[in-house]
């Protein structure tokens, strides 16, 4: 790979990196109740916060405002959409398989 094509994908990497860590889910300072006018986190929002956790989660090591998990959820759909969300990121049951050849 030529110098230029390897500064180019850094700063692609780094520059999506930034544009993802924007969508990192934030703080939540009342984990027992919504804010008033809010509502909890759903299936949709654990989905797209599982594909985005390590992301937010390094983001976390260094801003105390981000969490990596929302506290406030709806219960079993907000954990279903994260956990799929987090097997997407890493291929699922492709990934795994192909990574043993």
């Amino acid at each position: 790979m030529s110098e230029r094509r390897r500064y180019w994908l850094i700063l692609m990497v780094i520059a999506a990196a930034l544009l993802l860590s924007a969508c990192a889910a934030g703080a939540n300072p009342a984990a027992g109740t919504a804010p008033e006018g809010e509502s909890v986190a759903g299936f949709w929002l654990g989905l797209w916060q599982g594909i985005i956790s390590p992301i937010a989660f390094v983001v976390s090591l260094f801003n105390d405002g981000v969490n990596v998990y929302e506290v406030h959820n709806n219960g079993n759909w907000y954990n279903f959409g994260f956990i799929i969300g987090a097997v997407m990121l890493i291929g699922g049951s492709h990934g795994a398989r192909s990574s043993g050849r």
